[in-house]
């Protein structure tokens, strides 16, 4: 089946039910492709309610015929056949209300998000063009890249104006300094969080009236330690994208702002600014920032379990994910990288693939966790699992035989 016959079925299912519970994941990606579709249901006069969450299991659904899941449930083998799923993970469900790239044989790692999934049902229930720019989070927020239908819709937002392309500093922020002192997207080893050096720069970097960009791109990777990976220095400079419909008009930092909200446990907030809240901006603002210190705080902190550098321990699980991504993306890496943290009755794992290696990150983990009594899956070259407090000892030794076959 098409992805465009899968919108259409499952927009379909939408306008059906009266009341619709969704559940979102509690990231940029999440939040933005559940915002879309329920902004969409708002204009089509349905009644929903939206919850945010870290995760999703079947026994969470308490009404399967009139719930829909955002960003996760692709991987729920046993999931309720009436359950709707718009995700882009790789699909166990087989429910007839499932839309996700991968089923379509569209890159689902790469070439389309969630978010962008949600916008494709939402013009299915009328017209929402104007919500293209939302789906520029997922792409942000995930690290996938303009290509494929990401691009379809980029070029659509554009072509009806509600998405102004240009080029600048990439890094996400109300400011550059702002940008530098929590810039974990990408991390810059020696510079993020370093208030004494991002001063110096700024100040060698003054011009007459702003910053000089090319003089601070030069003085950042001359700045940068010697474990920054290359990939680093292309991401520090790129496409911007104005909104020209959202309370915050810079696409980077909006889904930032929305990650950032997300991950502190603040869904509904994150939730209210992609519903176009202005007077919730600087609230939003100031929680995000304080989720980037933390990710910061927990990546200086962050322990080797062994020499080699392939895992990581961390005390906050609510860092995990991020720590997980600045190590794997940002610091030199030769093999995937896994974080674990206690969390509760469980140790949480975020495993990543740095640029240039390809392992299939959600098969390991799945089979891992199941092995160890756990649970995990995700993408190929970004997964996560969870694993019963006796058995972290088990995965870890299994994670590096299975990032070394």
């Amino acid at each position: 089946m098409s992805i465009q016959a899968a919108a259409e079925r499952v927009a379909a299912q939408i306008l059906a039910t009266d009341f619709v519970e969704v559940y979102a994941h509690h990231d940029a990606d999440g939040i933005a492709g559940a915002a879309i579709l329920c902004q969409a249901m708002l204009r089509a006069g349905r009644r929903f309610r939206l919850r945010v969450r870290q995760s999703i299991g079947t026994e969470d659904i308490v009404h399967p015929e009139s719930t829909l899941l955002c960003d996760f449930g692709a991987g729920l083998a046993d999931l309720p056949g009436t359950v709707m799923v718009v995700d882009h993970h790789v699909p166990h469900f087989e429910g007839p209300f499932h839309v996700n790239p991968r089923l379509a044989g569209i890159d689902g790692e790469w070439d389309l998000t969630a978010s962008g999934t949600a916008y494709l049902v939402a013009q299915e229930m009328g017209d929402n063009r104007d919500l293209a720019g939302l789906a520029l989070l997922g792409v942000f927020g995930d690290g996938q890249r303009f290509s494929g239908m990401n691009l379809e819709i980029l070029n659509e937002g554009i072509a009806n104006g509600f998405i102004v392309p240009g080029r600048g500093f990439a890094l996400p922020g109300a400011s550059v300094r702002e940008a530098l002192g929590t810039a974990v997207t990408p991390y810059i080893p020696g510079v993020s969080g370093n208030a004494a050096t991002i001063t110096r720069i700024l100040e060698q970097a003054a011009g007459e009236e702003a910053v000089a960009t090319d003089l601070l791109l030069s003085l950042l990777v001359l700045e940068a330690g010697e474990e920054t990976a290359p990939s680093v220095f292309s991401r520090l400079y790129g496409g911007r994208y104005r909104l020209e419909r959202e309370v915050i008009d810079d696409a980077r930092t909006l889904a930032a702002v929305i990650d950032g909200c997300g991950q502190q446990g603040r869904g509904g907030l994150a939730a209210a600014v992609c519903l176009r809240s202005p007077d919730l901006v600087a609230e939003a603002e100031e929680v995000a920032a304080a989720y980037r210190a933390r990710v910061l705080a927990a990546v200086m902190a962050a322990e080797r379990v062994e020499e080699t550098g392939r895992i990581y321990r961390v005390a906050d699980a609510g860092a995990a994910s991020g720590v997980a991504d600045c190590l794997a993306n940002d610091v030199r890496q030769a093999a995937p990288v896994a974080v674990v943290a206690e969390n509760g009755a469980c140790w949480q794992v975020s495993a990543r693939c740095p640029p240039g290696v390809d392992l299939d990150l959600e098969a390991l983990l799945r089979r891992l966790a199941a092995e160890t009594g756990g649970s995990g899956g995700g993408h190929r070259s970004r997964a996560g699992a969870r694993i019963p407090l006796d058995r972290i000892d088990e995965f870890e030794e299994g994670f590096l035989r299975g990032i070394a076959a």
